[in-house]
């Protein structure tokens, strides 16, 4: 279940947060997003996207699980769904094993949505979840692992600000690691605000 679902831990009270983007809306996990996800978690495709298997559980069980989830909450993770600006939930983005001793985590984004693939959906999330984190939190650092073949991917974090660290193996599988700092994020964030197409 861990795989599955990595925001599993304990109890805790989830903030109300809305985030709004160019393209997209992050918005707190709902009891109608569950059919949804449901289909998604079951999709081969997507599944070997994310380095995983098609989850064989019931719709019966995997609704009750989720619901309990939305209810109880994680303190080591932050789940949210991914909007269109007109209310299409086409994905859902997470940051998990949060360490706030050394003040990090790793990040999670799947546009589930394949009409919505490839047209900066995904770029504009991890763009929108970056500004959150670091102008909302405390964490410094924002990590992930994307498979090596999946340049679609790697070429969108590289666009937020990622940087390619090293190859990492897990299962037979080759994934490269990638990060961000809140200061390179920063510098990010200032120089395009410098830029003459936002200079007015």
């Amino acid at each position: 279940m861990r795989k599955a679902f990595p925001w599993s831990h304990r109890s805790y009270e989830p903030d109300r947060i809305t985030l709004t983007g160019s393209k997209v809306i992050l918005r707190e996990k709902r009891l109608d997003d569950i059919p949804k996800d449901y289909a998604w978690r079951g999709d081969a495709e997507l599944a070997r996207l994310d380095a995983s298997r098609p989850l064989e559980m019931s719709f019966g069980d995997f609704k009750k699980y989720s619901a309990e989830e939305l209810k109880f909450g994680s303190t080591r993770s932050k789940r949210f769904a991914i909007d269109t600006l007109e209310g299409t939930h086409i994905g859902n983005c997470m940051y998990y094993d949060i360490d706030t001793k050394n003040r990090e985590a790793e990040m999670g984004i799947m546009i589930g949505d394949r009409e919505f693939w490839g047209k900066s959906y995904g770029t504009d999330t991890v763009s929108t979840f970056l500004k959150h984190i670091f102008k909302s939190t405390n964490l410094t650092r924002i990590y992930l692992h994307t498979l090596e073949w999946n340049h679609r991917a790697r070429c969108s974090f590289i666009k937020s600000g990622f940087k390619e660290m090293k190859s990492v193996r897990r299962s037979g599988l080759t994934f490269i690691r990638m990060e961000i700092w809140k200061s390179s994020w920063e510098q990010i964030q200032n120089v395009d605000s410098t830029s003459p197409s936002h200079s007015h």
